[in-house]
């Protein structure tokens, strides 16, 4: 079985294809089980954001994979395919290092894909598709993160996600303290979301979320109001700024309910930031006058400018990361030599057993000691290097040099010229 990763990101398909592959997270272990309920998957685990799916996975037959994903999503191969990098082995190893460790990111170095990662092992741990392989891989992966984030300046000055939402709103209003704004959803993003628009002391912030309980726990930290998600409709006309980010498969935010809010705002134009793949709020909200809507990937036209200043701290990580991923792929050859040690192992103790066996006899019907461990050791060594001498024997030219060459460092021989 070999390692692959397979996948597509923010570099490689569009908003409206990715939102096509993401997975529910209350699907993801079902998804699991039957990616890997056919005998071409061992192991895999599904990295599921709002910038890549990725499956990581070991199999002989990586394309069953890539069939898998648009079967399961019920699309036509042709309509992903285009968008699709499949990485084999080394390159599998290195771009998991990569993207924990916050180099493949939309936004550089940026924190949360760790914990998203870390969040992916946990439910392929929880649906039993974690093998020996791909358990070693994440530690190893956690361990390489780790690092690059303690010993460079990948993270430092970082622009968030977050962030950048508070950017974009104020790209349309000057001063975000004269303004309304209202959170939808209560996951890690929108709490990221909630902590940067407080900084900058809004008006109001009100938090709307299908969980009541979990919205009330994070409005009391920043003091917001919360919102039933049945009264959005309603109380949407009284904001300025929407940001949304939950893990609904269809929209929250439809066309017609913003038309209604614009119409009774008299036209106040209104900024609404949608973090959420699937999208939360219907892509043709975009073309009302009033409305700047803003998607994932509007955020990197945030963050290009703190780029510059982070390429000296991304040549060291990717220096820390080739170096682990030499160590990971050493780690695999062991691995893969396990079956030929053990059958060298059971070998050797067959043939030790037939000598004491052979031996025992002869020094129970009263045979020499001494003629008996002679007896003993020659017949151990004859045994032990037969095999190696009949290699040697049997090969020719070049690859005679070779075969003297290979056992000279099994058997660590001294030097010797043919």
């Amino acid at each position: 079985m070999q390692l692959y990763a397979l996948g597509l990101n923010h570099h490689t398909a569009p908003l409206a294809i990715r939102e096509r592959v993401a997975f529910e997270p209350g699907r993801l272990e079902q998804a699991l089980r039957n990616l890997t309920s056919d005998p071409a998957v061992r192991e895999a685990a599904i990295l599921s954001t709002c910038n890549r799916t990725e499956l990581y996975f070991a199999s002989e037959a990586p394309q069953y994979a890539a069939d898998w994903l648009a079967q399961f999503h019920r699309l036509p191969f042709g309509e992903i395919a285009p968008y699709l990098y499949s990485h084999p082995e080394r390159e599998a190893v290195r771009h998991v290092f990569r993207v924990a460790s916050g180099l493949d990111s939309m936004v550089l170095g940026e924190p949360q894909i760790l914990g998203q990662v870390k969040d992916a092992v946990r439910q392929a741990e929880g649906a039993g598709t974690l093998g020996a392989l791909l358990h070693k891989l994440f530690q190893s992966t956690f361990s390489v993160a780790k690092e690059v984030r303690s010993t460079t300046a990948i993270g430092a000055n970082i622009v968030s996600m977050a962030a950048a939402a508070v950017h974009l709103a104020e790209r349309i209003f000057e001063r975000i303290d004269d303004q309304h704004v209202l959170f939808i959803g209560a996951g890690e993003m929108i709490e990221l979301c909630v902590a940067h628009f407080s900084g900058a002391k809004p008006r109001s912030i009100a938090i709307a979320n299908r969980s009541e309980a979990r919205a009330q726990a994070l409005a009391q930290r920043v003091g917001a109001q919360t919102l039933r998600m049945e009264a959005l409709a309603e109380a949407l006309p009284k904001f300025d700024v929407v940001v949304s980010c939950t893990a609904s498969p269809l929209p929250i935010v439809g066309l017609g309910m913003v038309e209604r809010a614009v119409k009774a705002r008299r036209h106040r134009p209104m900024v609404m930031v949608d973090l959420a793949v699937p999208r939360d709020i219907e892509p043709e909200v975009a073309g009302l006058d009033d409305v700047f809507l803003y998607t994932v990937d509007d955020l990197a036209q945030v963050v290009e400018a703190g780029l510059e200043s982070r390429q000296q701290a991304v040549v060291e990580a990717e220096g820390i990361i080739d170096s682990r991923v030499d160590g990971f792929l050493h780690w695999m050859q062991a691995r893969d030599a396990v079956p030929a040690i053990r059958a060298l192992r059971q070998y050797a103790e067959s043939m030790r057993e037939a000598e004491l066996e052979r031996a025992l006899k002869l020094l129970a019907r009263g045979d020499d000691p001494h003629h008996v461990l002679e007896a003993l050791s020659h017949g151990l060594a004859n045994k032990l290097i037969h095999g190696p001498t009949r290699y040697l024997s049997q090969a020719e030219n070049e690859d005679g040099a070779a075969a003297g060459r290979i056992v000279q460092q099994l058997f660590n021989l001294p030097g010797h010229s043919r």
